[in-house]
Formats: structure tokens, C-alpha cells, sequence
């Protein structure tokens, strides 16, 4: 028997063809809406819930661990496997367990990235010094929470905080910890969010209880008098600033200095590295001392070696015989990141809004949240003791007459009955029932009821003197700074990071540290560059240059002198020529677009050697206009390795001199003219991008075609291409001279 072939329902049909019909079809999309409707919730999320921290110190990631360890008991008792800690947080933080025990891995006292941790911890932890050692799974490693980790908790059950549901509703977290001390400033915190970002150094907990207790006294404190700067947990040098470090803690923004610590071992001719800074790790600076050695840039090393053990960091730098080794620890520390800049940005969330806050403003902000705390926390008590007041009242009167209510009891019929006979009998109410009802008979002894009266008196004094608490702000504050005192008394410890002054530090003559010896540098149009030196050029044969590419400046000059590249997008890249490797004839040379990371699509046009920023850098364009700029306006202070603005950019480039005397030019134009002009007669500006003057005026359609420094007596009667007036026409060249020109250009 044959079966029917079951058909389609007729209303699918269209809709399956309206899809077919659509398949490969785009729906334009405002990007305002992609923006408002996706991307602004991710951002809010990252920045309210993720990155960055609160004013109790934590981020979410922080906060919901903790409670969790403190939930599980781990205040006391031993440690207990991280595993077991790290599924117990899953119930508050669904991110997976690798991001929960990372959490957990820098909060631990084995990680060393905190002052104070507060996770106690057994194992391999890893070091945040340290790249290459990593952490022990989470089934091998122990931990609880660390002592200073019950001042986070302290009253928290006393409705000190506000509790919100877990992400599925089952359990409630606290939103902030009622932390007894400004942790948010104790704890190095960093964090990046959505075109926003958090770098909290940490400071020294019993200068920054001081400080916060001097601030509660007087408002108008100088915060740098006694929070002196930060200090970090792996120790280092901080160079010192005072203006620069009250500017930090005025604006929350800014950046200090931090060296490593070393000592010279005599009798082993070594160096060993104890202490680096926090921003860097022992094997990027074991790495850049390679490096410099394969450079010849450092020459007194031998070998350099990791040696760090388990009694803590340390780098053993061999020295070469007759090494001077704070001439080498100069180098070291001016070269590599053993002196490395810590930036602050102290973006902190107030409210559910991110903000940059000065160390007074987060001091304030502090004091405001504590004294919310404290100020919930009398409330708490103070009802408590109400409560208990009104039912000591209640027993009170049935003590009066105890024979009375022991009669009541034994003639109701009910139990059911018993509280409103007793409340009809005494004139309570029915929780005060309910509370004497519930008395043992033991209970009904002379010495119980004294013991409760006297309870009465007391409880009434605590209740006066908390309500003279909530009604005085001074009373509050002075609970504040009795916690601080004992919190200072109790895990103040002296600074880990020494303060050396800047001011102090002696600027060591840098040509004396530099190598002086004679090199012969080559830039060719095309932006290649070569060093070579005397002996090796004079072995070598021929220039290897690319097809098309031509050597356009020879110069005589050291490994001691500063290189400046005018690109072509009027930018001007600084670097040393001890920054590039010797060289030799046959290779190419270096790129100096790719090894001075030049933007995309710029190139060097120009280069200038320089020792001491003399002389000038005339730039002729196109139109004929002449621009001469010292030097000396390129010369910075700091060691910036890019200026922008470096010429006029509103003209076309034709060409760059670099003279340290004023010389004579001659310009050729397309229309056949030639003009002798003397740089003397251009005024030197000391804006960079100056468009210069108008020295051989060019008619539409014309440019310049050629520039070059005049040598006298190259042109037979060379007057007439000179002139007292500036912009001139030039002349044309006489018949007879082509050759003569020829050798010039």
C-alpha cells in the first residue's frame, strides 16, 4: 500500500521564502544605536562592576572571595585547600575558577604584591617580582584568611552595610566591606576598564592611620607632612620629590621614580640585586643587561644569573676584573628598568561613579563612608538594647510579684491562654508575655531578679550614652580614631621602600660614561643608516645600497653624539648613535623608519649629528619661501624621542641644510632663474614650524627644481645672481654655462 508524501502547512511556506529571499541582504544600522543599545552597557559594567575599586578598597573579585573565606570560618583555624575555597566562591562569582584563584593568588602573603594580604597562604604562590614563577594549581596549595583580614569583617553582621541578592538570588554579599582603616590607600590596586583606568599605589598603613587621624582633627592638614610617600611591599629606593609628590596627592594623577637596591660582595667581585621596583620583574631586567651586553654598550660583565630562593629575590652580576662597580651600577640602573616610573590614578568609585580623587579627597571620602558605619552600627546596638529594655521592663513588673503570675499561670485552663492572662494581669504587652513566659523555673530566685534589675540600670546608661553618640558627630569621629589607633598599634609596620631625595642625586657628566670613539655615519635618501667605524672602513669596499638609493649625507662623528631624523610628516625622531650597531660597507644598514617605530607611511628625509645643539636647520620649500630655525629649539630636557611640529608643514618640502655657520645657497628654479642667497639674511626663528620668508619668488606653475650650497668662484660672474632684496626673481644663466652649472648641482 502506498503512503501519501505529507505536505508542508500552507503558513510556513511564505515565511521559509521570505527568509530565503533576505539571506545575504545588510540592514544598515546607525552606529549611535550599536553604541548605546551594546556597547555602553559592557562599558558601564566593566567600570561599576569589574575594574575598578571601591572606597572600602575592593574591587567585586576582592570582595566576594573574602566574604566568602570569612563565611567558611577561615578567620581562625587552619588553612584548608584553595580548591575548596575557590567552588565555594563560584556561588557568588560565576567568572570560573582560573580568574577566582588568581584573585585569590594576589591577595595571598606567598604572592608578595601587597602590603598587608589578606590571605594567609601555604605553597608555591608564586611571585609578583617574578614572570617565570608561576603559582601551584589550586589542589596543592593552603590558604585562610590572614589576621589584619578581621578588620575588613568587624561588625559587618550589625547592619554596618548594605547586603544585595548573588547573581541567582540564593545567597546575599555585602556591596562594601565596613573596613576600620582606608585599605583602598594600604593595597597596591590597578585596573583597567572601558576608556578608563585605576593605578592605586599603596602606602604605609601607620603613616596613612596618622595621617587620617590628623585629618579627622584638622581638615586643613598638609597630607604630605606626615603620609611621607608611598612604600611598597618588595621594598626599592623612591626618589623623592616634594613638590612632584604634593602634586599627587593635591590631583591624584602623576608619577614617581623607584630604583632597585644592590650591594657589592668584595670578596666574590659581584653585585646582588636585593629589591626592584614593583612595575618591573628580575628577568626583564636580566634580560636588558643581556642585551646592552651584546650591544657593547655595558662592557664590565662577565655573567648575570637569577639566585632567588626561598630567603627571597636576588640578581648576582659578575664583574669583570678592575670593574668599578658603581660606574657599572649607574649604567645599569640608567639603562634597564632597575630605576623604572610608577604612574598614579587614584579613579576611585564614589556612589556608583568613577572618580579621580587628590589623597585628602579619598581621606574624606573615607572618613564619610566609616562614619556611615560606625553611625549604623550604634543604631543596630542602640535597638537591640531598646528591645532588651522593654522586655527586662515587662519581667521587671512580674518580678514585683511573682506569686501573683506563678497563680495566673497554674489557673489558666489553656496554654494557648497563658500570654494574655499574664498581659491582662501586669499590663505588658505581648512580646514582654511571651519573654516571662518562657522563664525556667530555676529562674525564679531572689538573686535572678536582682541580677535582671541591675541589668535595667545598665542597659539604660549604654542606651543614653549611644544616643549621645548619634546625636554628637565629634563622639563619632572619636570612635573612628580609636579604631585607628589600635589598628596602627596593632599591624603598623616601619616603610619597606626607602626615600632618597632627587634633588640629590648627582647628574653624572654623560660624555664621560659615553664612547667617544670616531665612527662615520651614512643616511641615504631612501632612510637607511650606517655607522662604521675608521678600521673597518678602510677595509671595505664599495657602499651595498639598494637599486635606486644613493648615500645624500657623509658625516664624521662618535658614538657620543645625538642623531635627529626629520621625517617626512614633519616630525623629528631623537636617538644616540651609540643606539646603533657598527656596520660595515656591504650591509644595508639599518632602517631607520622601522628601528625609531616611525608612524605609518612617514620617512626620514634628513638627518643632523650633534653634540651640542649649535647651528641652525635651514629648510627651503617648494614656493621659494626659506625657513632657518636654531638647533637649539629641538633640545629638551627630558628625553623625548619624538617632536611633532618639527617644520612648516603648510608647504611642500623641497629640501634640509644643517649649518653651523651661515652659508650661501643657490636655488634653481624651473624657469630657468638662479638666485645666491646668504642664510644670514633669513631671521632665525625659534618656532619650529615657522613658514619662514619669501626669498625667489616663483610665478604659477613654477617651483624650485634645485638647491645646493654655493662654493665661490663656481659661477663665472656670480653678482648677478645676488641681490640686496629679498624676494628676488634671480637670473637667468648666460649662454655658455651649462657645464659650469652642471658641476655645482
Amino acid at each position: 500500500m502506498a503512503t501519501k508524501k505529507k505536505k508542508e502547512p500552507k503558513a510556513v511556506m511564505p515565511k521559509i521564502n521570505a527568509y530565503i529571499a533576505g539571506a545575504g541582504l545588510t540592514v544598515e544600522q546607525p552606529i549611535t544605536d550599536t553604541l548605546e543599545t551594546n556597547y555602553m552597557p559592557y562599558a558601564m559594567s566593566v567600570i561599576v562592576s569589574r575594574a575598578i575599586p571601591e572606597i572600602d578598597g575592593f574591587k567585586p573579585s576582592h570582595r566576594k572571595l573574602l566574604y566568602t573565606m570569612y563565611n567558611m570560618g577561615l578567620l581562625k583555624g587552619s588553612t584548608i585547600k584553595s580548591a575548596n575555597i575557590v567552588g565555594r566562591t563560584m556561588q557568588l562569582n560565576p567568572h570560573g575558577d582560573a580568574a577566582i584563584y588568581e584573585t585569590m593568588v594576589r591577595l595571598s602573603e606567598g604572592y608578595q604584591a601587597l602590603l598587608h594580604p589578606y590571605v594567609a597562604s601555604k605553597g608555591s604562590f608564586g611571585k609578583a617580582y617574578s614572570r617565570d614563577m608561576a603559582y601551584a594549581a589550586s589542589r596543592y596549595t593552603e590558604a585562610k584568611l590572614s589576621p589584619i583580614a578581621a578588620e575588613l569583617f568587624n561588625d559587618i553582621d550589625k547592619d554596618t552595610v548594605d547586603f544585595v541578592d548573588n547573581y541567582d538570588a540564593t545567597m546575599k554579599e555585602p556591596t562594601l566591606f565596613p573596613v576600620t582603616f582606608p585599605s583602598v590607600l594600604v593595597n597596591a590596586n590597578t585596573g583597567i576598564a572601558v576608556g578608563m583606568a585605576s593605578s592605586i599605589c599603596p602606602f604605609n598603613l601607620r603613616e596613612l592611620c596618622e595621617t587620617t587621624i590628623n585629618y579627622i582633627r584638622d581638615n586643613d592638614i598638609n597630607v604630605a607632612d606626615t603620609l611621607l610617600a608611598p612604600d611598597f611591599p618588595i621594598g626599592g629606593q623612591l626618589l623623592y620629590d616634594r613638590a612632584a609628590m604634593e602634586k599627587i596627592y593635591e590631583t591624584g594623577r602623576g608619577s614617581f621614580k623607584v630604583r632597585g637596591v644592590y650591594s657589592y660582595d668584595k670578596s666574590q667581585n659581584c653585585i646582588d640585586i636585593t629589591e626592584i621596583p614593583p612595575t618591573t620583574t628580575s628577568e626583564a631586567i636580566i634580560e636588558k643587561v643581556i642585551e646592552l651586553v651584546k650591544l657593547k654598550k655595558i662592557t664590565e660583565i662577565n655573567d648575570i644569573r637569577d639566585e632567588t630562593d626561598l630567603s627571597g629575590l636576588k640578581i648576582t652580576i659578575d664583574l669583570k676584573r678592575g670593574a668599578d662597580p658603581e660606574k657599572l651600577m649607574k649604567k645599569v640602573i640608567k639603562m634597564t628598568p632597575l630605576e623604572d616610573s610608577f604612574s598614579c590614578n587614584f579613579n576611585i568609585l564614589i556612589a556608583g561613579s568613577p572618580r579621580v580623587m587628590g589623597v585628602k579627597e579619598i581621606i574624606s571620602e573615607w572618613v564619610a563612608f566609616r562614619e556611615e558605619c560606625v553611625r549604623r552600627r550604634v543604631y543596630f546596638k542602640l535597638s537591640k538594647a531598646k528591645d532588651r529594655l522593654h522586655l527586662l521592663k515587662g519581667l521587671e513588673k512580674i518580678l514585683l510579684d511573682i506569686d501573683r503570675a506563678i497563680k495566673i499561670v497554674r489557673e489558666t485552663d489553656e496554654e494557648s491562654q497563658v500570654v494574655p492572662n499574664l498581659m491582662i494581669g501586669f499590663g505588658i504587652d505581648e512580646i514582654q508575655a511571651e519573654y516571662v513566659a518562657e522563664i525556667k523555673l530555676r529562674h525564679l530566685n531572689r538573686e535572678y531578679i536582682l541580677k535582671r534589675t541591675a541589668d535595667i540600670e545598665e542597659l539604660m546608661k549604654e542606651i543614653d550614652e549611644m544616643e549621645s553618640v548619634l546625636n554628637s558627630r565629634s563622639k563619632l569621629l572619636n570612635i573612628i580614631v580609636k579604631e585607628l589607633k589600635e589598628v596602627e598599634e596593632k599591624y603598623g609596620q616601619d616603610r619597606k621602600t626607602a626615600i632618597i631625595s632627587a634633588a640629590d642625586e648627582i647628574e653624572e657628566d654623560s660624555s664621560a660614561e659615553l664612547d667617544t670613539s670616531p665612527v662615520t655615519l651614512f643616511f641615504t635618501k631612501d632612510g637607511y643608516f650606517k655607522k662604521i667605524t675608521p678600521q673597518s672602513l678602510r677595509m671595505s669596499g664599495e657602499q651595498k645600497l639598494k637599486e635606486g638609493d644613493e648615500i645624500i649625507e657623509t658625516v664624521e662623528s662618535t658614538n657620543a653624539e645625538e642623531l635627529l631624523f626629520f621625517t617626512s610628516k614633519s616630525q623629528v625622531y631623537k636617538s644616540r648613535t651609540s643606539d646603533f650597531s657598527d656596520g660595515k660597507a656591504s650591509v644595508l644598514g639599518d632602517y631607520v623608519a622601522s628601528k625609531l617605530e616611525f608612524d605609518e607611511a612617514e620617512n626620514a628625509v634628513y638627518m643632523v649629528a650633534t653634540s651640542d645643539y649649535s647651528g641652525y636647520v635651514i629648510f627651503v620649500f617648494d614656493n621659494g619661501r626659506i625657513a632657518k630655525v636654531p638647533l637649539s629649539s629641538y633640545q629638551t630636557k627630558t628625553n623625548r624621542k619624538k617632536l611633532i611640529k618639527a617644520y612648516c608643514d603648510k608647504f611642500t618640502l623641497h629640501s634640509v641644510f644643517y649649518v653651523k655657520e651661515d652659508e650661501e645657497l643657490l636655488l634653481k628654479s624651473t624657469n630657468g632663474r638662479m638666485l645666491i642667497v646668504n642664510t644670514d639674511s633669513i631671521p632665525a626663528k625659534t618656532t619650529k614650524d615657522n613658514g619662514g620668508i619669501a626669498v625667489m619668488t616663483q610665478k604659477r606653475g613654477q617651483r624650485l627644481s634645485e638647491v645646493a650650497v654655493y662654493e665661490k668662484g663656481s659661477l663665472d660672474g656670480d653678482h648677478r645672481y645676488r641681490t640686496k632684496n629679498l624676494p628676488a626673481a634671480g637670473s637667468k644663466k648666460p649662454v655658455g654655462t651649462a657645464e659650469q652649472e652642471q658641476m655645482i648641482f
